[in-house]
């Protein structure tokens, strides 16, 4: 009798269990759906606003234009994950395609000066993610840290823009592929394939479910037993690479290297992964939103230059936009929290 009731008992509290994790899958969708009900109404009312808003053109430029931030927004997700942040990626992102133009200049080969911008972009991930992890910085702190180290380092390697005249660079944003009116570059291809990478690492692997675990709850995380020294440092090597991969595409983007190229990009790729509805407390969030966000911060753009209004619009609609999903979420938590 003993035996059933403990039998029972367990039963129940698995079911209980299962129907917590349903619900909470449930709700960490709700900021991503949300994101992309904002994005068609914000296409909807462009177009009727504007009159040809939304065409192949202005839908392809979307991701060309943005391709840098959608490869930082794939880093920047694993890290906010975690409940981290990094403050770093657009100072790395304009120190790495400020050392490819200088080392492109002095004759450099390409295929070596592409491993150089990942690897740079690694060690200032792997310098951020140690100082966070054993010795206990905290993660603006070390990323602010990074941020400064990255942007003083630009000015060493030169006061002036560099320009870029490698063809295989230039190549990268000159070279399209289309069908009528829609086209794609090859660092719209690399962003894709960032950021497609990124959502199967998350959903599929070891450490994808470990970076949620420790977002969740990092104590229990090191309970069950998951290598949570290891992961927390991984996901700063992974914004620092994404950081690198931006270098090349804005470095192609603009064709030159230049120290203040960057300055604010990293408020606009978190910006981007919390409007696409990553909890910045960590343990909630998919790949496809942060893609989502991305898109949302590239149609405002598309309508102020419209308009013809003045850029610190984009700002407070930005600004107007977080902070709505700062609330959306807060909502969720508390909800989830009651459940």
């Amino acid at each position: 009798m003993r035996n059933t009731n403990t039998m029972d008992a367990t039963s129940t509290g698995a079911i209980k269990s299962g129907m917590r994790r349903k619900m909470k899958a449930r709700l960490s969708w709700i900021p991503v759906l949300a994101a992309l009900a904002i994005l068609i109404l914000m296409l909807i009312a462009g177009q009727v606003h504007f009159g040809s808003f939304v065409t192949p053109a202005m839908l392809s430029s979307l991701l060309v234009d943005n391709a840098y931030l959608v490869v930082l927004a794939a880093g920047m997700t694993f890290v906010i994950l975690t409940g981290g942040i990094d403050l770093s990626v657009g100072s790395v992102m304009a120190f790495t395609g400020m050392l490819s133009a200088k080392l492109l200049s002095v004759g450099v080969p390409v295929a070596l000066v592409i491993p150089l911008m990942l690897i740079a972009g690694a060690l200032f991930g792997t310098m951020i993610g140690v100082l966070i992890h054993f010795f206990d910085v905290q993660p603006f702190i070390a990323s602010l840290a990074g941020m400064f180290l990255a942007r003083g380092l630009c000015f060493v390697v030169s006061l002036e823009a560099i320009q870029v005249k490698d063809p295989f660079v230039l190549g990268l944003e000159s070279a399209r592929l289309g069908y009528g009116d829609w086209y794609i570059t090859p660092t719209g291809i690399i962003a894709l394939i960032v950021i497609a990478i990124a959502a199967w690492v998350l959903a599929y692997t070891r450490f994808g479910r470990t970076v949620y675990a420790i977002g969740g709850n990092e104590q229990s995380a090191r309970l069950m037993g998951l290598a949570v020294a290891r992961s927390k440092i991984l996901v700063y090597v992974v914004s620092g690479v994404c950081a690198g991969i931006a270098g090349l595409i804005f470095t192609s983007y603009t064709a030159a290297g230049y120290s203040l190229n960057g300055i604010g990009t990293e408020l606009d790729t978190i910006a981007a992964v919390v409007i696409g509805g990553t909890l910045l407390t960590g343990g909630s969030g998919y790949m496809v939103g942060s893609l989502i966000g991305v898109f949302v911060y590239g149609v405002i753009k598309t309508a102020i230059t419209y308009l013809g209004a003045d850029a610190s619009w984009e700002r407070i609609s930005i600004g107007i936009l977080l902070l709505a999903f700062v609330v959306v979420q807060r909502f969720i938590v508390a909800r989830a929290n009651r459940n």
